[in-house]
């Protein structure tokens, strides 16, 4: 029997702007290492999935919560020869904040991180499927998507995350935040890396050095995922592929295409009408 080919839907939420979900099934693909910008929180469905975040490797069997903090970066694969299924929902940050900040009872709680990626969590995994099935579906009212994202958003707090406060980061966690703004505000720029670096005020060599420490990817790594992520944003908003591929420094529509697939399993045009089109 032939083996069953990998397959990638993903449907943005009609109701909340910067929400999508995707239903994945992989059998013969392996996810480059790269980071979004949104919360993913995800359930694993059948088979093995296994993947590397925050510094370490992780296999997740059917039931368990996968949750990826924003920024956080990680890839993914199947672990074994059975079709790996699950269900991931991609979240910005500001459409949380307030939940956290309600579910914590502080309006200046800052942004929630998780300190687990690995959940065995029933109450957890209900409300993530029960979301992603609201908006595969395109069912529920506005209010009732909110609320499923609420009670997700609640139960993170209850599990004992942190929250990051401003101004209190280290001297080598500012530069590297430094290095961040600066790749997100030249994506459109041919940036090298002595560009970054002295954005950073660090030598290249000590920049690759502790960027590589602290993310685990490079900085060309983590460039190219930046791209493929404000890629992956216009698309959305209709812009054509071709157009995109130029605007981020592709060298043409064949490497946009291979790059974009390595993190998102579809080509700029596959995603493109997979969440603009009615499903």
């Amino acid at each position: 029997m032939a083996k069953q080919s990998s397959q990638f839907d993903y449907y943005k939420s009609q109701h909340i702007p910067e929400l999508t979900v995707l239903r994945a099934a992989l059998s013969d693909f392996s996810y480059d290492r790269h980071a979004h910008e949104e919360y993913a929180l995800g359930v694993t469905l059948a088979g093995q999935q296994d993947f590397f975040s925050n510094g370490e490797f992780h296999r997740s069997t059917p039931g368990n919560v996968v949750l990826l903090n924003p920024e956080e970066v990680h890839d993914g694969h199947p672990g074994d020869d059975s079709m790996l299924g699950y269900v991931m929902a991609y979240v910005a940050p500001r459409q949380m904040e307030s939940m956290f900040a309600e579910a914590v009872g502080r309006e200046d709680a800052g942004r929630f991180m998780s300190r687990e990626t690995l959940i065995s969590d029933p109450v957890l995994r209900r409300s993530i499927l029960d979301l992603s099935h609201l908006v595969t579906q395109q069912a529920g009212t506005c209010i009732e998507q909110e609320h499923a994202l609420y009670r997700i958003a609640t139960r993170l707090v209850q599990r004992s995350g942190t929250f990051q406060v401003d101004g209190k980061v280290s001297r080598p966690d500012a530069l590297l935040i430094r290095a961040k703004e600066y790749i997100l505000a030249h994506l459109e720029d041919d940036v090298s890396l002595d560009d970054i670096s002295q954005a950073a005020h660090l030598s290249k060599y000590h920049f690759l050095r502790l960027f590589r420490q602290q993310f685990g990817i490079t900085p060309h790594q983590y460039v190219l995922s930046c791209r493929v992520n404000a890629a992956r944003n216009d698309l959305s908003a209709g812009a054509p592929p071709n157009d995109v591929a130029f605007r981020y420094g592709f060298t043409d529509l064949s490497h946009f295409n291979r790059r974009f697939k390595r993190i998102y399993g579809k080509t700029p045009h596959q995603y493109q009408r997979s969440v603009t089109a009615p499903h």
